[in-house]
């Protein structure tokens, strides 16, 4: 059989064991044995063969039927998608109302201050202009995200805000939520009627037990951090729903090993996710870095062993997410971008979420403020007391970012097969290295990723129906028999 000429479009690729992994522009994948390979990248596919038309279809090659300008056409339409969050712009606000804290957690990344020094509090001005700021923002989707130290201890200023935001929503009809991050300590009746009133969510932080929860987050009143938050915990639900409230772990050196029965008490306890994720090295977690952190391969064995339980106890009927998992697997399983900063490209610091400090001053990621806490402003893209919106999110700073953190063409990213599952994290380059590019043959951040995407997708390539199906439950949040009657 005649051969026929074609061409190929953008991939990436890896020799696996005896196959070759590609991933194209768009995120689509496909596996091609040594000797297709071969024939791919020399000319010889046979436009019969089952794998051209794969190729093809999942536009990795054009032919002169289809023409390349419509193949990349197509292919670019595909590309659009997975960046539509560029589209609308900003989403998510965080506004730390207050550095003021009533524990002081080992690990804080924020550097809290003590309960008394109310000069750290946000006040009416800045809170008020900061709403101002935040619905100029072209998304139709406003979610503003109170932050600390503890928020709760600046109730007023969340108090109206909420209420200024409300009513500035009567005229701009945005899709508008709130969300309050509290450790639950000393929440008060009138704050859950509040809550409840304006269906503000909740969401607080779990270690495990109360062995790993009190070791770390400790209070200054020197009473247990889990007793306190087991209690306000059954309140609020009873109040506000089961589903009112999230918790978020932070993974030390010291519960590290115990996942598993941490995830059994998030079961226990009523939650229906976890997010493992590693711990940052800001604040309070650099000084304290001996007595908390772990070498970040411990932490990838840890996590894909976490991973493998929380897949048998789906398995075995119990719908139960491991968050970070589902936000790689829909890149890497569907065309749709997340909403995650971190696996964005360019980089989401800005574009996809911002925040606001107490004294007004406007950072492109949390991660930028508790940078600017030990010492360094250099993101603070403004201050909403003293810049416009267009000087704030159209200054140098934003700029910087977007330029300097498209993995298409940052050194080893734009050559990497996980390329459009994965992000930039330009502050964290800028913490290791002073420069946003940053360096990914020491980047722990790039070490991090590329081994749980690798992990994902070794278990993606074996199609284990029954891992699959649990796999897509979380994508869609269906059912796990919704899943399966759908896969018959």
């Amino acid at each position: 059989m005649q051969t026929l000429n074609y061409n190929l479009l953008p991939f990436n690729f890896k020799k696996r064991e005896n196959e070759y992994l590609l991933v194209n522009q768009a995120g689509e994948y496909l596996t091609l044995s040594e000797s297709e390979f071969e024939k791919l990248t020399t000319g010889k596919l046979n436009s019969l063969d089952d794998i051209y038309k794969k190729l093809k279809a999942k536009h990795f090659i054009s032919d002169s039927e289809e023409g390349t300008e419509l193949a990349i056409d197509l292919l670019s339409t595909k590309l659009r998608t997975r960046k539509a969050f560029l589209s609308d712009f900003t989403a998510l606000h965080m506004i730390v109302v207050t550095l003021r804290c009533n524990c002081r957690c080992t690990y804080c990344q924020v550097s809290s201050v003590d309960i008394n020094k109310t000069e750290y509090d946000m006040d009416w001005k800045t809170a008020k202009k900061t709403i101002d700021i935040i619905f100029q923002s072209p998304n139709p989707v406003i979610k503003i995200e109170y932050q600390g130290g503890e928020p709760l201890l600046n109730w007023e200023i969340i108090k109206e805000s909420i209420l200024y935001a409300e009513f500035l929503n009567k005229f701009a009809k945005k899709n508008l939520e709130f969300i309050i991050c509290t450790n639950l300590k000393e929440i008060t009746e009138e704050q859950i009627k509040f809550i409840k009133k304006h269906k503000v969510i909740l969401s607080s932080s779990l270690d495990g037990l109360k062995k790993h929860h009190d070791l770390h987050r400790k209070t200054q009143d020197n009473k247990s951090s889990y007793d306190a938050f087991l209690s306000n915990l059954q309140r609020v639900r009873k109040e506000l729903g089961n589903d009112c409230c999230s918790a978020l772990l932070t993974i030390t050196k010291d519960n590290l090993s115990d996942l598993k029965e941490i995830i059994d008490h998030y079961i226990e306890l009523g939650f229906q996710d976890i997010f493992l994720r590693a711990i940052n090295p800001y604040g309070n977690a650099v000084k304290n870095a001996n007595e908390i952190n772990y070498k970040s391969s411990e932490f990838i064995e840890s996590y894909k062993d976490a991973l493998n339980y929380i897949i048998k106890l789906n398995l075995k009927g119990k719908l139960f997410v491991e968050s970070y998992a589902t936000l790689i697997l829909s890149r890497i399983l569907t065309p749709f971008s997340t909403g995650f900063v971190d696996l964005q490209s360019p980089s989401g610091a800005g574009i996809s979420g911002v925040i606001y400090d107490y004294n007004g001053e406007v950072y492109p990621a949390d991660e930028a403020r508790m940078l600017a806490r030990m010492g360094d402003k250099h993101f603070c893209m403004g201050n909403v007391l003293t810049n416009s919106y267009k000087e704030i999110f159209n200054g140098t700073v934003i700029r910087d970012i977007v330029y300097n953190s498209c993995v298409e063409t940052m050194p080893i990213c734009s050559d990497c097969i996980y390329q459009q599952y994965c992000g930039a994290d330009p502050i964290r380059n800028y913490l290791e290295t002073k420069d946003i590019m940053g360096n990914r043959l020491t980047s722990g951040f790039c070490y991090k990723n590329k081994a749980i995407i690798e992990y994902l997708m070794q278990l993606v390539l074996e199609d284990n129906k029954d891992i699959m199906n649990v796999f897509w439950t979380w994508i869609t949040k269906r059912s796990l028999k919704e899943v399966q009657l759908e896969n018959i």
